[in-house]
């Protein structure tokens, strides 16, 4: 159950809402795609040059793939909010879904060094592990190990503020939502200037690891996901919206700077998601929401911890790394990793990610309602991101009414991935 109350902050107490998002998790996969396809270009797996321009062609900012996964991480968490949820069960929760599977993969990781007798620095496996790795700009630090996990380095950074900043969020005037809106994209096209400041083997760092720095991504999801709680949100529609990213990629691909695309990218991300979630409030057509989509998206946070770790483990072992594999092989292996990687990313999603949120995170404490005749009536089923940063999918969205709104809007407990 998702709880969002019009009377919460200065909610209109005509907002609809949904309890659950599914176009949103199938976006997901999308956005992993996007990071697979670029690790697959730097890695060099297509050695034919044609075929090689048009993986480049594609995924030349796949990176910017982490940038969708911030911002929705902030809409969601905003969603599915349950006013009076004591902080330390969200910390506990969020740490129930991240760490399980983050310590897996960095124990996989470790072992692969050993067998490939690679030399392990002891402050950068114990930094790893603790997932504060992005804080430390020392060359290779905050790539260590797992190299990915650095995202979740500053995820969790996120975490630990985002219950501490939302009673100021659902207190804010919806023009001070707006003002965050416009002002993070210039924000990102200011900070590459700013680098400047930073020593010259720290700019990457700053620019693309720092957590303050990637904060900005998801201060603009929780932005938009309150002022569409609010209703006060104004963007395009699914088909409008996906249509404006596709061109948007195209451009800043071919013709935009690098350090505009990023700021550019984040207005393309954002009409996409708020898209696709109003879709899903307002039970309009949306193709993210096939089941096998969601299903992709279910199992694309354990995708996205075991895609690198194999690729290069496996390329290592046959001594193809960063070689270029001629003619159709190298694009025949490209989607044999995708293969591989999304059979693991299942029974680490199943097996780990699942029942260790079941063991770990802590239970809902229900709500309390107050009915008609003024006893109270207490409620409670998981809302569909307790578990991840995705809505689970499932249910069909509820409209709410005048009347429904200024109580919780009630549904079917949602999948705990």
């Amino acid at each position: 159950m998702v709880s969002i109350r019009a009377g919460a902050g200065r909610s209109d107490p005509t907002t609809p809402s949904a309890s659950r998002l599914p176009s949103l998790t199938g976006l997901r996969w999308v956005a992993a795609m996007l990071v697979f396809g670029y690790h697959a270009g730097t890695m060099r797996i297509v050695g034919d040059p044609d075929a090689k321009a048009v993986v480049d062609g594609i995924f030349t900012l796949g990176l910017s793939g982490v940038q969708f996964f911030f911002i929705l991480s902030g809409f969601v968490l905003v969603w599915s909010a349950r006013d009076g949820e004591r902080r330390r069960d969200f910390w506990r929760r969020r740490l129930a879904k991240i760490y399980p599977n983050h310590v897996l993969t960095w124990a996989a990781a470790l072992a692969v060094m050993w067998w490939f007798a690679d030399p392990v620095v002891p402050r950068a496996a114990l930094e790893n592990l603790l997932l504060v790795q992005a804080w430390d700009p020392t060359p290779g630090y905050f790539y260590s190990i797992n190299t990915v996990s650095w995202s979740l380095s500053c995820e969790l950074f996120f975490y630990l503020c985002l219950p501490l900043v939302l009673p100021a969020v659902r207190r804010a005037r919806t023009a001070l939502l707006w003002s965050v809106v416009v002002a993070v994209p210039l924000v990102i096209v200011a900070l590459w200037p700013g680098q400047l400041l930073v020593p010259d083997e720290s700019t990457w760092w700053f620019t693309q690891i720092f957590p303050l720095v990637r904060s900005t991504e998801f201060w603009l999801g929780v932005v938009a996901a309150e002022l569409m709680r609010r209703g006060r949100w104004r963007g395009p529609r699914l088909p409008l919206a996906s249509l404006v990213f596709v061109a948007t990629w195209v451009v800043a691909g071919l013709w935009v700077r690098a350090e505009l695309w990023a700021a550019v990218l984040s207005v393309a991300y954002l009409l996409v998601i708020t898209a696709a979630a109003d879709a899903d409030v307002r039970g309009r057509r949306s193709p993210w929401r096939h089941r096998r989509l969601v299903w992709l998206g279910e199992v694309s946070f354990a995708f996205y911890l075991v895609h690198v770790l194999v690729m290069v483990t496996v390329l290592r072992a046959v001594g193809q790394l960063g070689v270029g594999l001629p003619g159709w092989s190298g694009p025949l292996v490209v989607l044999g990793f995708l293969a591989v990687n999304l059979l693991f990313a299942a029974m680490l999603h199943r097996w780990v990610e699942i029942p260790m949120m079941r063991r770990l995170a802590p239970r809902r404490r229900p709500p309390v309602r107050a009915d008609p005749s003024g006893a109270s009536a207490a409620t409670g089923a998981p809302t569909p991101a307790e578990a991840g940063d995705r809505p689970a999918s499932g249910d069909a969205p509820v409209p709410v009414t005048r009347r429904a709104a200024t109580s919780s809007s009630r549904s079917t407990a949602g999948h705990p991935g």
